[in-house]
């Protein structure tokens, strides 16, 4: 994997790598997504990529690449400002560093029911022209939010109300997911992903902030996790489908069209099509005497969200962007009675 500085020393200063002029109509981007080869999600992103090759007739070409293929994931925004990625489809949780409301919109912990809410905020409701205004002086322009459906929480004792969270020792990476688990009670252990399994096999931990149903289910979890939350009510990273500014500035109307309706479809499909892997996870574990599944009451999913909401004032205050995220956000949760 090349470094954010090697990259930038190998493509020298070239800011539009791979785009052609007006007269040949041909582009050739690669954009960096935040998963490995095998993972569903990516195979779905690269299944779209091709689609809009067949929609432009050619003139459009995107190279889906895994996750650390040239940059690491925190490195992917600048890579695409730069020009060393044209593009990227990731979590802006990564590009926390650089700017804290990137870490609010990309995973505002406990605020969304289902994925179809956040998109309706984001599509139709501001969000995305808020997440522009953020990330465009960056140098990338937002096409589409896309996101998976709600994540799993796989736990090894029953979870039944957002009181059974108390004394409970639960993997959560730093930040605001790792603060809201200790606001209600619980004990967060900051573990990377790739030690879920084993912490919750050994005892070390009870529950985890892990991926969605159908993949913990595949990496052998419910096997001593068995009491898994489905639907998910936590975590919902956002994926943020962007394209360097000056090139999308530079598009013809039309293709700045084919392309947002493209990846507004992906970001419907992304969901169809790992919900219904979910759920036919879902009925298997059902037919596991073993196994017990728990969906958390709408009024206990309120309750998370209401001590979720007191953790997103701190992040509020933390820049003028923040706050503005954060009165858009609730406006929206208040409306549809969510808050």
């Amino acid at each position: 994997m090349l470094t954010l500085k090697h990259a930038i020393f190998a493509t020298g200063s070239l800011l539009l790598v791979g785009m052609t002029t007006a007269q040949a109509a041909d582009y050739d981007w690669k954009f960096q997504a935040s998963e490995t080869a095998g993972e569903p999600s990516f195979k779905i992103k690269q299944k779209w990529a091709d689609k809009i090759e067949t929609m432009t007739d050619g003139r459009v070409n995107i190279e889906v690449l895994p996750i650390n293929a040239i940059v690491g994931p925190t490195e992917t925004l600048q890579a695409v400002s730069s020009g060393i990625l044209q593009g990227h489809m990731t979590d802006p949780s990564y590009f926390s560093g650089q700017d804290p409301a990137f870490g609010m919109m990309g995973n505002l912990v406990g605020a969304w029911s289902n994925p179809y809410d956040f998109l309706e905020y984001m599509k139709h409701d501001g969000g995305e022209e808020l997440y522009n205004e953020l990330s465009e002086p960056y140098g990338a322009h937002l096409i589409s939010a896309a996101t998976f459906p709600l994540e799993s929480l796989p736990s090894t004792v029953p979870i039944e109300k957002i009181d059974d969270f108390k004394g409970l020792k639960i993997r959560a990476p730093q930040g605001m997911v790792y603060n809201i688990f200790e606001r209600v009670g619980a004990s967060p252990v900051n573990l990377p992903g790739s030690e879920v399994y084993t912490s919750l096999q050994k005892g070390v931990i009870d529950a985890a902030d892990s991926t969605v149903l159908s993949n913990n289910d595949a990496q052998g979890i419910h096997e001593f996790a068995k009491y898994p939350l489905y639907p998910g009510f936590h975590s919902m990273p956002m994926i943020a489908v962007s394209l360097n500014k000056e090139i999308w500035d530079g598009l013809p109307e039309d293709l700045q069209t084919t392309l947002k309706t493209a990846f507004d479809e992906m970001a419907y499909d992304l969901i169809a099509e790992l919900k219904a892997q979910d759920i036919e996870t879902l009925q298997k574990l059902k037919k596991d005497p073993d196994v017990h599944p728990i969906d958390l009451s709408t009024e206990q999913r309120k309750k998370f969200r209401e001590v979720a909401e007191q953790e997103w004032k701190v992040w509020a205050q933390k820049n003028d962007m923040t706050q503005k995220y954060y009165d858009s956000v609730t406006d929206f949760l208040k409306t549809r009675g969510l808050l």
